[in-house]
C-alpha cells in the first residue's frame, strides 16, 4: 500500500534523509518530539511490523540502533527514544529521537510546525554524527 512515506523514499516528496541503503532509510519528520526525530523506514511498503521478515526487521533495528547513537551524541542528550506506534502513517517506520525526560515519549505532542533552519540543522548534525560513528557509506551527500 503506497503511502506518503512511499512518495518520499521515491522521491516524489521532499525528505531530509540521513541514512540510505538497499532496504532501509531514515529521514526526520516534519512533526518532532524534539529536535532531531528521525524515522527509521524499510523501502518496502509493509504497514504492521509483526509482517515483516526478521533479518530485515534486525536490520531495521540495528540502523535505527546507529541513529540512536547519532542522536544522543549530536543534541547531547542523555537518551535516545525509541518507538513503533505506526498509528499516523500506514507504512512500518521506528521514531527515533534525543530523549531529555518522560515526556519526549509522547508523540501526541510533537512540533506540528518546526523551521526549516531547525530540521536543516537537525540533518546536519545528525549526518556528521552519523559520519563519526563509521556510517559514512550510509549518509547520503
Amino acid at each position: 500500500m503506497a503511502s506518503v512515506f512511499s512518495a518520499i523514499i521515491k522521491g516524489d516528496l521532499p525528505g531530509r534523509f540521513v541514512w540510505e541503503d538497499d532496504d532501509l532509510v531514515a529521514f526526520l519528520t516534519i512533526n518532532p518530539v524534539t529536535q532531531g526525530h528521525t524515522l527509521v523506514v524499510p523501502r518496502a511498503e509493509i504497514d504492521q511490523w509483526q509482517d515483516l521478515d526478521p533479518a530485515t526487521f534486525g536490520r531495521l533495528t540495528i540502523v535505527a540502533q546507529q541513529v540512536g547513537k547519532a542522536v544522543r551524541t549530536a543534541f547531547d542528550a542523555p537518551r535516545a527514544g525509541l518507538l513503533i506506534a505506526g498509528l499516523e502513517v500506514p507504512h512500518l517506520h521506528l521514531h527515533v529521537f534525543p530523549a531529555f525526560d518522560m515526556g519526549d515519549f509522547d508523540i501526541s505532542g510533537a512540533d506540528p510546525s518546526p523551521t526549516a533552519e531547525s530540521l536543516d540543522e537537525a540533518q546536519e548534525k545528525i549526518k556528521r554524527a552519523l559520519r563519526g560513528l563509521g556510517n559514512g557509506s550510509h549518509v547520503p551527500a
